[in-house]
């Protein structure tokens, strides 16, 4: 796996889609060392594949490096392409997972997807590869459960 950064330090344009989306991961610093690395996306969008509306959600991603870290600039124009991707909840948010996992092989990875809701009902989703690794802390994400206005 080629790790020199394509977007780390250059100008590079949000990707249409995130299929066209590249992901860019760098040689973990701490290789060897369990620890935990958390990005959260509290503003996350994508289209409703049946009505073209957008949704909205708080994304919360967890993983234990491996060899690699992903550099967290490409990780935002990825996630930034889901704006004009139409996807269901769960298959937006597992698919992120599933595709930072195949490609940087952590030791561990879970994601957090908790939307806002769409036609009056709240839909959160899980995904995470395996158990955790013994030993590993896992704070708690820190998302609240929605209670709307009350």
């Amino acid at each position: 796996m080629d790790t020199t950064p394509l977007h780390l330090g250059q100008t590079s344009a949000l990707p249409a889609t995130p299929e066209e989306a590249v992901l860019d991961y760098v040689p973990n610093p701490r290789a060897g060392t369990l620890y935990l690395v958390r990005f959260a996306a509290p503003e996350f969008t994508s289209l409703c594949p049946v009505t073209g509306q957008p949704d909205f959600a708080h994304l919360v991603i967890d993983y234990a490096p491996g060899d690699t870290i992903v550099e967290s600039k490409s990780l935002k124009l990825f996630l930034g392409s889901f704006r004009n991707h139409a996807g269901f909840h769960e298959d937006c948010t597992v698919g992120i997972g599933q595709r930072l996992f195949d490609e940087m092989k952590p030791k561990w990875l879970r994601i957090g997807g908790y939307w806002y809701p769409r036609g009056g009902i709240p839909i959160d989703v899980f995904w995470q590869s395996s158990a955790p690794p013994e030993g590993l802390w896992l704070p708690d994400q820190g998302v609240a459960g929605y209670r709307g206005r009350g």
